[in-house]
């Protein structure tokens, strides 16, 4: 074979492997230009980024309210009982179905109680928590000015008006909070704000109990 037709075609391949080649090299180097799109997807649409101005608007946001009357998944609030803690127009008395009433939810309130209350409450609920004593302490500083503006005291839970309240009123409280007590419902699961509710209870009942509260099996035991 002459050797003009093999040079030929050694060139001819050469050339064939140079876009191959430079594809390769774009595709492994990152670049900072936009990708070039043959076909116009949705990566390239008419949009206003958050926080964005938009004219088409009176007030000039691109981010909208919530549309009135919209409701988030999961978040219908048809059972007034379990959402609210009312019944019937009125407090409920009881746990919702939801909620089983037994030694587990008490403990797993305790524990929500002592991480969410009781720094403020006290973990007797007498509102003598680590956070209000130290409130107190800055605010009756005896060496100066109080090194605080104001403070109001922790509820104690215990007090004639509130021990009385009904569960429900209790678990609303907490999801919404009341006088300078902020509401916890966005922190506090429904079933945990329940169990914080009933664990409440319980604390009320253990500070104004009766022999005939005790089993009479257990009694036997407070004696000792």
């Amino acid at each position: 074979m002459p050797r003009l037709i093999v040079y030929s075609v050694l060139i001819l391949l050469m050339v064939a492997l140079i876009p191959p080649v430079v594809a390769a090299r774009t595709r492994s180097t990152p670049s900072g230009n936009r990708p070039i799109h043959i076909i116009q997807d949705m990566d390239i649409q008419a949009k206003f980024k958050a926080q964005s101005v938009n004219p088409i608007f009176a007030d000039g946001r691109a981010m909208r309210p919530e549309v009135v009357g919209s409701v988030a998944r999961g978040e219908t609030m048809l059972d007034a009982h379990r959402e609210a803690g009312v019944v019937d127009g009125a407090w409920a008395t009881s746990l919702p179905s939801s909620v089983e009433l037994d030694l587990a939810t008490v403990e797993r309130g305790e524990g929500r109680f002592n991480i969410y209350c009781a720094p403020c409450h006290g973990w007797n609920g007498m509102g003598n928590g680590p956070v209000n004593q130290r409130a107190q302490e800055l605010m009756d500083n005896a060496e100066g000015p109080p090194q605080g503006t104001s403070w109001t005291q922790a509820r104690n839970l215990h007090d004639p008006g509130w021990s009385e309240q009904p569960i429900g009123q209790i678990y609303n409280t907490i999801t919404n909070g009341k006088n300078s007590m902020a509401g916890y419902g966005s922190q506090i699961s429904i079933e945990d704000r329940w169990a914080i509710a009933l664990y409440v209870k319980a604390l009320q009942r253990s500070q104004n109990a009766s022999m005939q509260d005790v089993p009479v099996n257990e009694r036997a035991n407070l004696d000792r």
